[in-house]
């Protein structure tokens, strides 16, 4: 369903005249223009039977080192970025900076050039570059890219000696080229080594190891970890549908796959064109209603036209007109045709204030606006008054019609940034319009509204807006609740946060064990003892089982308060559970005991610990408000089983 174009004229002017200044951002959006115009000029020629033409193009005064990243980025070949590196050595105003370089060595690790690659980070580790830098996780990324398990290694132990709390991408990299070299136990052994030096695994995480059962044929697994992932409050990627799709379909799986394609609905995801071939063979099985909307989406856009280049088969050097119609008469036509090059993050910056002649300018040039583009583009604005210009100008466009991905995109930057009255606008107007908005996008704003701190708002779109999605099922209804409480607490409503959790559990729906352990967090900060001991206390009257985060938030919470006697029968009902406390949480129930003149408990304490002391983790399997410490070994049983037999 689409959204019509829904702001009168005179609000438009009169909101543009309120929120917005006249800017001279005209100027950064020309530039743009000719950057972009440029980067093509350059991709055609490379592409073209007469590349030497690039000489007299490349001495534009336009030319700068955004221009040159994107090229080398877009050369088809890693011999044609080559090719354009030589000839731009050539040029005297022309010096190398860390994004072309890097732009580069991407280019030749995607390619497999690892000579060149090498000698490319020999240059730049020399000194060559002056300026230039290589890092850890940009030689990761490269050797990873070029498949070299062993570069890959060496340099995160390298890494790893400096810096003992390395990134969570890092771990990624390593599992994924376990995963491609077939490794299997050693990519399960970095997901579990990941979780005891406690890193938190994030998307990409998830990505790499349901990549590495579908590749291994373990389909079913795949997708058990996918549907943990809400539990565990991880964003579902387009990535991760994706994937799950073309194997599903593969395997005429088609039932899995429509219930693929209704979550992608909820979770708000625009489809990737990577799905298209998946969708067609799902259509010609005889599923054209589940499929003709997305498969609509991802049709070429006809009003797009190519930028082209017409130049002579021959060597000989050409001038900077990319277009026209050359009359070459019985010579040989070299005709180059591309896509235009654009760049959302790019054109967002550009237009950093939004006035009167930044849409003139978007005017003059005449953009194709689509959602997908029209979606990038608002994700790429920091500013919700910009952002707010260019959704009102663009809904006035020939040819487009804001949808429900085009407004989820502003409300989020909205709520972010605590525009209230903006948002509520849209809501209203989507009520009236009658359309339907995924579940993600009431909990999105649910969440920001706790960055911006506005709790009221967040209260009202809870309880008066959330049937704008539909049915929500009682597993969402606890995520979303659990997203209000975690706003409310962020907004120090502590007596409102407590309302709804009662409300919460009246209506049936039973927190889970990370809003327990986030109201715990943050009652124990406050100092609130009472609190926390109901809140575990319900923990315990529950289905729910509490885990060694739980126990730790209580313990910690008791010592600060010098109850070191409780803290210390919090810790016995632990251990009764087969449950370690964390090093950092040992040495303070320890202390507060030995302060306390608790000795004997503390000797016990002590005692208990010996054994598994030097195998206690950095820390504790779990974080607050997000992933607790069964759903990680949930996902860890699930991965590591389903290669067991890989390994008797």
């Amino acid at each position: 369903m689409y959204f019509n174009k829904f702001l009168h004229a005179a609000n438009l002017l009169n909101q543009q005249a309120r929120l917005f200044c006249r800017a001279p951002v005209a100027t950064k959006v020309s530039h743009y223009f000719q950057r972009a115009k440029l980067i093509d000029s350059i991709r055609l020629r490379l592409r073209s039977k007469s590349p030497n033409s690039l000489t007299t193009l490349l001495n534009s005064r336009h030319l700068d080192p955004f221009v040159v990243t994107h090229a080398i980025r877009s050369a088809p070949s890693a011999d044609s970025a080559l090719f354009l590196v030589e000839i731009l050595e050539t040029i005297p105003h022309f010096t190398h900076t860390q994004s072309t370089l890097h732009a580069l060595a991407t280019v030749l690790a995607k390619s497999q050039r690892h000579s060149e690659l090498q000698s490319l980070i020999d240059d730049i580790s020399a000194g060559r570059y002056r300026v230039v830098s290589v890092s850890f996780m940009n030689l990761m990324q490269w050797y990873d890219a070029i498949g070299d398990l062993e570069s890959v290694l060496n340099t995160w132990d390298e890494y790893r000696q400096l810096d003992q709390r390395v990134c969570t991408e890092s771990y990624n990299i390593v599992m994924r080229i376990y995963a491609q070299k077939g490794m299997d136990s050693e990519a399960v052994g970095i997901f579990s080594q990941m979780i005891d030096e406690g890193a938190i695994p994030n998307s990409r995480t998830y990505t790499v190891m349901i990549q590495h059962l579908l590749n291994s044929g373990k389909l079913d697994s795949a997708l058990d970890v996918f549907k943990v992932l809400p539990l565990m409050r991880i964003k579902r990627t387009l990535k991760q549908f994706s994937v799950l799709v073309e194997r599903f379909v593969g395997v005429e799986r088609f039932d899995e796959v429509k219930k693929l394609l209704n979550e992608m609905r909820n979770d708000g995801k625009f489809p990737g064109r990577d799905m298209r071939v998946s969708l067609q063979h799902m259509q010609e099985a005889g599923f054209v209603e589940e499929t003709d909307e997305f498969l609509g989406e991802m049709l070429p856009d006809e009003r797009i036209k190519n930028v082209e280049y017409y130049g002579e088969s021959s060597d000989r050097d050409g001038d900077e007109d990319d277009g026209g119609d050359n009359d070459t008469g019985d010579t040989d036509v070299d005709v180059v045709q591309l896509k235009p090059w654009l760049d959302p993050k790019a054109l967002a910056n550009a237009m950093n204030k939004w006035s009167p002649d930044v849409a003139s300018e978007l005017e003059d040039v005449k953009f194709v606006w689509t959602t997908r583009l029209v979606c990038k583009v608002l994700r790429n604005f920091n500013s919700p008054e910009t952002a707010w210009g260019f959704f009102c100008w663009v809904a006035y466009q020939p040819a487009y019609t804001h949808d429900a991905y085009a407004v989820e995109r502003m409300m989020a930057l909205l709520a972010h940034h605590g525009r209230v009255e903006l948002v509520d606008s849209l809501i209203t107007k989507i009520r009236r319009e009658g359309m339907r908005l995924p579940f993600s996008t009431i909990r999105l704003i649910i969440d920001f509204y706790g960055v911006s701190k506005k709790a009221d708002a967040a209260l009202k779109v809870f309880n008066d807006d959330r049937t704008l999605c539909g049915h929500i099922s009682k597993f969402n209804l606890m995520l979303l609740y659990s997203s209000l409480l975690r706003t409310l607490t962020k907004c120090q409503r502590n007596s409102d946060a407590l309302n709804v959790l009662e409300e919460m559990i009246l209506n049936g729906i039973c927190p889970d064990i990370q809003t327990f352990s986030g109201l715990m967090y943050h009652f124990a900060r406050q100092g609130d003892i009472k609190t926390v001991q109901q809140l575990f206390t319900m923990v315990r009257q529950s289905s729910v089982e509490p885990d060694a985060y739980i126990y730790k938030v209580l313990i910690e919470a008791y010592c600060k308060c010098e109850r070191a006697a409780l803290a210390y029968r919090a810790f016995e009902d632990m251990s009764n559970s087969n449950l370690v406390p964390d090093a950092a949480t040992k040495e303070l129930l320890v202390k507060s005991l030995w302060n306390e003149g608790k000795r004997k408990e503390a000797a016990t304490v002590e005692e208990r610990c010996v054994e598994i002391n030097s195998s206690l983790p950095l820390a504790v399997r779990g974080h607050i408000w997000t992933v607790s410490a069964a759903d990680l070994s949930r996902v860890y049983a699930i991965y590591s089983n389903s290669f067991m037999s890989n390994r008797n």
